[in-house]
């Protein structure tokens, strides 16, 4: 008799996560969030401005702590891990695209995607130029990479950034508003690039996105009102 093969756990868990800041007067982000994110799913987080998407994907992405419930990534829970440990698990793991790229003006397009990389470590310099040449020719800029991020286009800008956040080869892309600063035909090309790394390397990717056309775009919309998913 063959063995049941056992389920695969989430890339990462939020069970029960509430996050609330302020002193004396205490404001909800988000509260009793339940939320899987598996390989080869893509998600959409979507609700009004306000609602709590942003601070929901902080808590996916370990840039935030909760104040109460768990947060798991690969069935390992993270909450008792100090800083050293949750940036180190953020460089290795994840992957992060904003609205605004955020790349360091002083740095080619090269230079960018190496980044994360020396921080983590985990490759030679040689290996590591290798890996950020390829990713940036596999994005459509191999005619770019010396070219510092005043040189590109908004939407070279953000391929660059895409390269930078898959450089470490994270499991979960997250992505905040990443097609809110370009042009339909850029952020075509954005949709189109998350679309083609989820079907061929299952990585998964959630996306926070205020445009309903592009949710629909996703796997699977998770949204948010007055910090809940509804």
């Amino acid at each position: 008799m063959m063995e049941p093969v056992a389920a695969k756990k989430p890339l990462i868990e939020l069970d029960g996560v509430t996050k609330e800041i302020g002193d004396g007067v205490l404001t909800t982000l988000v509260r009793d969030i339940h939320l899987e994110v598996g390989s080869g799913e893509f998600i959409a987080i979507t609700g009004p401005s306000g609602s709590g998407k942003s601070s929901l994907l902080y808590l996916l992405g370990l840039l935030d702590v909760p104040t109460e419930g768990d947060i798991r990534v690969q069935g390992n829970s993270v909450n008792g891990l100090d800083e050293a440990a949750r940036a180190h698990l953020r460089l290795s793991t994840l992957g992060f695209v904003f609205q605004f790229h955020f790349l360091l003006p002083e740095f080619t397009a090269l230079g960018n995607v190496l980044l994360p990389m020396r921080a983590l470590g985990r490759l030679d310099d040689a290996a590591m130029e290798e890996r950020a040449q390829a990713l940036l020719a596999s994005l459509g800029l191999a005619g770019h990479t010396h070219k510092k991020p005043g040189q590109l286009s908004g939407g070279q800008r953000q391929r660059v950034a895409i390269a930078r956040a898959l450089a470490n080869e994270p499991h979960v892309i997250l992505a905040d508003e990443p097609t809110g600063n370009l042009d339909t035909a850029s952020s075509e090309q954005v949709l189109e690039i998350f679309r083609r790394l989820v079907d061929e390397t299952g990585r998964a990717i959630v996306m926070v996105t205020h445009d309903m056309a592009l949710a629909e775009r996703a796997d699977r919309q998770v949204r948010i009102v007055d910090g809940r998913i509804v």
